[in-house]
């Protein structure tokens, strides 16, 4: 004798899933470790501690009885705490928990926030035109919960003028406060002078605010819409209700 607890047989020949291995029986070899729970048939112990398809507890029995229920009701019977003693193992319906959580994880990766920097060039000496336009790029990449890179790019004299670069960046930092704050201080990068300007807002709120924005747009759209073909259906009656002149009333 092994000296090891005999397995406690299941019903005979059930299995809602296959079990892995190869045709024959042989011995699996090499190839990666599964991340997966134990359900079934592969679970290896005399006893478990059961849980309900609700959560309710049904305590401590023996493997093939756990089994018995889980065929009694068509689920599979899952080890959900390995390490425990006994094992956790609780009455589910595997493949739809396994959809239901691949679309959970698919969910959790579209909303979740990516960090994108977006980079606006500027002059030390740069027109108030330019300057007008550059700074509406800034607002809207932070609208949009983007970081924004600005680079003052300094030539021949210029670089003797590093505070021109420095009061245009602090210029711009003032100016776009309202949705952005200063992430890394202006600091001299060979030719260039760089700054971070960080959202105050995450992109995730960014993005569910758009819907709303988009619907705020098509309403007003329809409202101008409105208004235009009321003032033209006026103008059209106040045309009809003017009296036309006939031959013999201009004689």
């Amino acid at each position: 004798m092994s000296g090891q607890p005999a397995r406690a047989p299941g019903p005979a020949g059930w299995s809602r899933h296959a079990r892995p291995g190869r045709p024959g029986g042989g011995k699996l070899t090499g190839g990666h470790i599964s991340v997966e729970p134990r359900i079934n048939e592969r679970i290896r112990v005399p006893e478990v501690r059961l849980v309900g398809p609700n959560g309710e507890q049904v305590g401590i029995v023996a493997l093939g009885d756990a089994l018995r229920l889980a065929q009694e009701s068509d689920l599979d019977l899952v080890e959900v705490a390995p390490t425990a003693r006994p094992p956790v193992c609780k009455l589910m319906d595997y493949g739809k928990f396994k959809y239901e959580s691949a679309l959970k994880a698919r969910e959790s990766r579209k909303n979740q926030a990516q960090t994108v920097i977006k980079e606006i060039k500027l002059r030390p000496k740069i027109d108030p035109h330019d300057y007008g336009t550059k700074k509406g790029h800034v607002e809207r990449f932070l609208r949009q919960g983007d970081k924004v890179k600005v680079t003052i790019m300094f030539r021949g004299r210029e670089q003797s003028r590093p505070e021109l670069g420095f009061r245009l960046l602090q210029r711009l930092a003032g100016d776009v406060e309202e949705l952005g704050f200063v992430e890394s201080q202006p600091k001299q990068d060979g030719r260039n002078m760089i700054m971070v300007i960080g959202p105050h807002r995450r992109k995730s709120d960014a993005k569910a605010d758009r819907p709303a924005q988009h619907g705020d747009r098509a309403a007003s759209r329809q409202r101008a819409a409105r208004t235009t073909a009321a003032a033209a259906q006026s103008a059209d009656g106040a045309g009809q209700d003017e009296p036309q002149s006939t031959p013999e009333a201009k004689a």
